[in-house]
């Protein structure tokens, strides 16, 4: 257990949940490909040698299931995250273009794809369940953030939406979420799952211009529905923007 340290003032610090699997870290997308699973062991490894794990509650709880992955996700879409594999891909060729697979992409099919969405999606369910019978103040889950995955749609490294699966959980015990994104990328995949609901309100710290991916985000993008309030800060490169967009 953790020790209950307190600052000057005798204030309890804040209750810490930090969830970690060791496996994520023996994933990998293919020989080339920049995202780097075996990153987040890295990252755990600074944690547990800087001694920041002694003052945090580490979990590995046993992994989430169809039902829990569906609450978001289409049934078809998570059956076929169960079965593909690289060696039998070429029999789900119409799937891979429905649901936006592509060899040597982003988004490729690799070995134990499944299991890893599980490990992701594990960490930021048990985070907001947690928070909802607040036995913690505060969740972190390093492996996951996969904001860009869609209902049915691999997107941008992402095959789960996690952040939309952690939202939905804290929507059990919580009337309203804000969903704070600070990835360079347009947080795509969560605002749009959340289009048309006054329950959550997005907010996307993100870089937009030219091809830069994923295309969304835009100062001019705006919904008949909703506000879609984004500003711009300027630079000789690039434009960053903040959107944030909620229903009336």
């Amino acid at each position: 257990m953790p020790l209950a340290y307190a600052d000057a003032l005798g204030t309890p610090k804040k209750r810490v949940s930090y969830f970690y699997d060791s496996e994520i870290g023996n994933f990998s997308y293919g020989p080339g490909h920049c995202w780097k699973p075996h990153r987040v062991r890295i990252t755990h490894n600074l944690i547990v040698n800087y001694g920041l794990a002694k003052h945090m509650h580490v979990f590995r709880p046993a992994l989430v299931g169809v039902e829990d992955l569906t609450r978001f996700h289409s049934d078809d879409y998570i059956q076929f995250l169960r079965t593909v594999t690289p060696d039998n891909m070429h029999e789900h060729y119409r799937q891979l273009q429905r649901f936006a697979f592509n060899d040597g992409g982003d988004c490729p099919v690799f070995d134990g794809m499944y299991e890893f969405c599980q490990i992701a999606a594990t960490g930021s369910i048990g985070g907001a369940a947690r928070l909802n019978d607040k036995s913690a103040d505060i969740a972190i889950n390093w492996g996951g953030g996969m904001h860009h995955a869609k209902r049915s749609e691999a997107s941008g490294f992402c095959f789960v939406n996690d952040c939309n699966l952690g939202i939905l959980e804290l929507l059990k015990e919580h009337a309203r979420v804000l969903y704070i994104d600070i990835d360079v990328h347009h947080g795509d995949g969560v605002e749009e799952a959340f289009y048309t609901t006054n329950r959550v309100m997005t907010v996307s710290f993100h870089k937009y211009g030219g091809v830069f991916f994923p295309c969304t985000g835009n100062v001019k993008s705006t919904c008949r529905v909703m506000t879609a309030w984004t500003t711009r800060a300027s630079s000789a490169s690039s434009a960053m923007y903040v959107r944030m967009a909620w229903m009336l």
